[in-house]
């Protein structure tokens, strides 16, 4: 599923840009639309969450397997105009993903062992850098890239139940890194921008079980959310 949204993305992008680059010059939509300091929209997307896992020196086959799955993004975009190459943005949003682990270890038995569902609602604020090309027609490629944290409505971390009795745990707030690339597109009414940004955890999420010796998280050095934003902003 994640590669068709992608696949879907990448051949709008493909088709509009050639249809703006190679013909003649045309009338632009909205030429006064980036003119004011401030501006406002929406963001609809969707995601697709992943973990990386660093082991422990003792352990280094990983033994855990990653199932992830389409989520859904909503939120609000704040833009400030630098000047016509640069903006600073703010994107606060609200995420709902999904991921399945699966644990290889040979002591576990039964599925309730070696399956937890870790379903998470994340409320992602970005700063992010919005770095523009020159408009062409009524396109204007960019890229973008910044800092962000987030707030895991869902992480468990204060619950004082852990594996052992099924229940994964992770860290309530994580930083992370984002860069990614997009397309302004200038339309009669509005301004409509596809963009897909990956998203990479810096701090440790994993909230280690109480067993110092548990076979579900003794191995784990580290373990950091990896993801995939793809956000269609109306402006």
């Amino acid at each position: 599923m994640k590669k068709i949204v992608i696949l879907i993305v990448a051949l709008v992008f493909a088709q509009h840009m050639s249809a703006q680059l190679f013909t003649k010059e045309k009338v632009q939509n909205l030429q006064n639309f980036d003119k004011p300091r401030f501006s406002w929209g929406y963001i609809l997307g969707f995601n697709s969450y992943d973990f990386n896992f660093d082991y422990t020196s003792d352990f280094l086959d990983e033994d855990i397997e990653v199932k992830n799955s389409v989520g859904f993004s909503v939120g609000l975009l704040g833009n400030m105009r630098i000047n016509d190459y640069l903006d600073l943005r703010l994107e606060p949003m609200v995420t709902f993903t999904r991921r399945d682990l699966t644990f290889s270890n040979p002591l576990f038995t039964s599925e309730f062992e070696t399956f937890r569902e870790v379903r998470s609602t994340y409320v992602h604020i970005p700063l992010l850098l919005k770095v523009s090309t020159k408009r062409i027609n009524n396109i204007k490629p960019f890229i973008i890239g910044g800092v962000s944290t987030s707030l895991n409505l869902s992480s468990n971390e204060d619950n004082p139940d852990d594996n052992s009795v099924g229940e994964f745990r992770m860290k309530t707030n994580t930083n992370y890194y984002e860069i990614g690339f997009g397309i302004d597109l200038y339309l009669y009414y509005f301004k409509f921008t596809p963009s897909i940004r990956g998203v990479f955890a810096m701090t440790d999420e994993l909230v280690r079980d109480n067993d110092p010796n548990s076979p579900y998280t003794s191995t784990i050095d580290k373990m950091s959310t990896r993801g995939i934003f793809i956000n269609f902003t109306f402006q």
